[in-house]
């Protein structure tokens, strides 16, 4: 692992003292999360940790069996873990349904949001016709265009531009260097991250008779709603003609390419590096992972709940809920399973052909 000499990594007691801000009893934290707790009511948490790291004043959480090993031995104050696992826990424990969700939800009242104070920076740029709620946090060289709305306790970061008629809805944070072009409409509680870019341009172009090629003039904006979260450098492009449309709820990870008027269903979530094509429509509850892509001759439409595995390339549209898989030809995944293994013997299959001909001759 490297080091920046100048910059340590945060040892478990900087990490505990960084997220001390906020402090809970167990029996607090059993109330909010509607948990069992097996234990001490009063013990105090004051930040989380690793099942295998956690300190005396931390709760962390056991999810997966493949931590269970790591549970006899954790020297934090509680564990978050389902009914099934508490034989084996050492400490207090909260009882829960979902770990993992009730692991989610703790972390979010010992998150300490990065210091902006409210106001407009002296260097920001802001048009006269900008409208800004009086507790927005307005960062260093921030610029805002004409006829755009800032909503309350939006929070924008420094070098960040935001272009003309756009609207960001309330409590939503757009970090370090993120770029909305005009005509963006963010909902509430958003979090846009560092060098994601919404609203460019679609990859729209017309060949002329001499095979030269001609831009077509993207008139349509983009239109996300409300609990949406985008990754590092991700790319959404602006209608062609009517707006790109990202719906409620939907988790976008770092360098995600998403083509002018896609439509993306609440609370689907697309991993790093998965690329749609303009005009592709994912449904609701759907999960693309990391790779993972959809475009062909017509435009691709995923049904509601359809999960892409890895690097999974979708040229023609899923109509059934389900798992898909290939790089090659898309098929449910137990079949692209039996495909591939049947790829894997191809040469050996090829020979027994071969030999069979050979003795029927």
């Amino acid at each position: 692992m490297i080091r920046h000499p100048s910059r340590p990594l945060l040892t478990g007691e900087e990490r505990r003292v960084k997220q001390s801000a906020s402090e809970f009893s167990l029996g607090e934290l059993a109330k909010l999360l509607n948990a069992r707790l097996a234990g001490d009511p009063s013990v105090v948490i004051r930040s989380l940790g690793a099942i295998d790291r956690a300190l005396s004043d931390q709760i962390t959480h056991l999810s997966s069996p493949s931590y269970r090993h790591h549970l006899p031995a954790t020297r934090s104050a509680a564990v978050l873990l389902r009914e099934t696992d508490l034989d084996a826990c050492p400490t207090n424990a909260l009882i829960v349904a979902d770990p993992y969700l009730a692991f989610a939800k703790v972390s979010q009242l010992f998150y300490q949001p990065d210091g902006l104070p409210v106001g407009i920076h002296p260097s920001a740029t802001v048009h006269t016709s900008a409208r800004i709620a009086p507790d927005a946090a307005i960062g260093p060289h921030v610029m805002i265009g004409a006829d755009t709305t800032i909503a309350s306790g939006v929070r924008i970061h420094a070098g960040v531009a935001v272009g003309e008629r756009c609207v960001i809805g309330a409590g939503t944070e757009l970090r370090a260097r993120a770029v909305l072009y005009s005509d963006v409409h963010l909902g509430a509680r958003c979090i846009v991250h560092s060098g994601a870019v919404i609203g460019g341009d679609g990859f729209g172009f017309a060949p002329d008779q001499k095979g030269h090629l001609h831009a077509i003039a993207q008139l349509g904006g983009v239109s996300i709603g409300d609990d949406v979260s985008i990754g590092c450098n991700t790319a959404i492009d602006r209608g062609a003609i009517d707006d790109t449309v990202i719906e409620d709820g939907v988790k976008i990870d770092n360098l995600v390419q998403i083509g002018h008027n896609c439509r993306i269903g609440a609370h689907s979530v697309l991993c790093g590096m998965v690329g749609l094509a303009g005009s592709t429509v994912i449904g609701k509850h759907c999960v693309l992972a990391g790779g993972a892509g959809c475009g062909g001759d017509k435009p691709v439409v995923l049904c509601d709940q359809v999960t892409l595995t890895a690097a999974t390339i979708v040229t023609s549209s899923i109509d059934k809920p389900g798992v898909y898989s290939g790089s090659i030809l898309h098929n449910t995944h137990s079949r692209w399973k039996r495909t591939a293994l049947l790829l894997a013997k191809l040469d050996e299959l090829l020979s027994r052909v071969r030999a069979l001909e050979k003795s029927l001759r």
